[in-house]
């Protein structure tokens, strides 16, 4: 096969394959549209041999034009979704499935963990699909090479033949711009970092309880990440990234209970909020019945800077005061200002009643 004189990496992520060159020029111009005809058309190409379907996609040409959207396609392979995009020296291949084990809310493309969350023979088809075009790549570039990325930092793979997860982890805080040789992690900075669920101060290295992805507890040990974030590792391969008010020090009693009531609370005030909207007032009253107390004042938090209210438990904001959170007055917490008034610099508590919010 002859051979095209380019330079450049391809490699894995999660569900996907990426490629990256580093021009000596700038990444403008005839570069770009030369990257973009002889890589990114080929990739599309490629992908329709093996039974993919590809289009430009729709929405964008319609939200930005036709030639921004040129440089994106829509894949699909039964129950296989992709997009292919090219962004400057990067091309990028990220498939994924909206079938199984899909929690969020905006698809299968926004998990994480996508490779694992795929039914087996979806895996097959998206690990053939990547595979194929390495290949691919790889004969008819000359200066392609392939970086499996098994021990490269947060890319790296976990598993018997790969890293452990300790190993995985010392590799991560490696690979961080944050690392300071001396800790062996990045440093903490604020108290507020370490400060786990119950009041404690979280050390590298301890042993801890935490909520797990899936909302159930785990035991392990925990190793600063960033911020607020701890990695948590539960077994020989498997780690966690949680934040600390997810860690507790002592056992929080009752193991076995799944700990989802935030997510619970958050489903139950989306499904009033349709409630109300569709007009369904006697399904609002039952709804509003299991989530608050009878007779006891609500209350909105309106975000000064933003201008919109907090959404369910204070995350996210929206415009709408039909979907805005609802919170008691012991539930408002770090929002009820000090002085005891209804509104500081950055907030201002509204209760429900208030003419205003009607208004809104």
């Amino acid at each position: 096969m002859p051979t095209i004189d380019r330079n450049g990496t391809v490699s894995f992520g999660d569900a996907s394959l990426s490629i990256w060159e580093e021009p000596d020029g700038p990444v403008l111009g005839e570069w770009e549209r030369q990257f973009k005809k002889d890589v990114f058309l080929r990739m599309a190409q490629q992908l329709r041999r093996l039974g993919w379907q590809t289009e430009v996609p729709a929405d964008m040409v319609e939200k930005y034009s036709r030639r921004f959207a040129e440089g994106y396609r829509y894949c699909r392979k039964g129950d296989l979704q992709g997009r292919l995009e090219v962004t400057g020296r990067r091309i990028k291949l990220e498939m994924w499935q909206d079938v199984a084990n899909v929690e969020n809310s905006n698809g299968g493309r926004y998990d994480f963990d996508k490779e694992k969350r795929m039914p087996y023979l979806l895996w097959l088809e998206m690990e053939r699909t990547r595979r194929r075009l390495r290949a691919y790549l790889c004969n008819v570039f000359a200066g392609y090479e392939f970086n499996d990325r098994l021990r490269d930092g947060r890319h790296a793979e976990r598993g018997p033949g790969a890293l452990t997860a300790l190993e995985w982890v010392e590799q991560a805080n490696r690979s961080s711009g944050h690392f300071v040789a001396e800790l062996g992690h990045a440093r903490i900075g604020m108290a507020c970092n370490a400060r786990s669920a119950d009041g404690g101060t979280i050390t590298h290295g301890a042993r801890v309880y935490a909520i797990g992805y899936g909302d159930r507890m785990v035991v392990g040990t925990a190793y600063y990440n960033l911020n607020n974030m701890w990695w948590v590792v539960t077994g020989k391969y498997d780690v966690l990234n949680v934040h600390s008010g997810a860690i507790y020090l002592e056992s929080p009693g009752d193991l076995r209970r799944k700990r989802n009531e935030t997510r619970r609370r958050k489903r139950l005030e989306g499904e009033l909020s349709l409630a109300v909207k569709a007009m369904d007032f006697r399904l609002a009253e039952t709804l509003k019945g299991i989530l608050f107390p009878a007779d006891e004042p609500l209350y909105m938090i309106w975000h000064k800077g933003h201008g919109a209210y907090h959404r369910a438990g204070a995350s996210g904001y929206t415009s709408n005061p039909i979907e805005a959170g609802k919170f008691t007055w012991k539930e408002l917490g770090r929002f009820r200002p000090a002085d005891g008034s209804m509104e500081d610099d950055l907030s201002r508590i509204v209760p429900l009643d208030d003419d205003q919010a009607k208004a809104a």
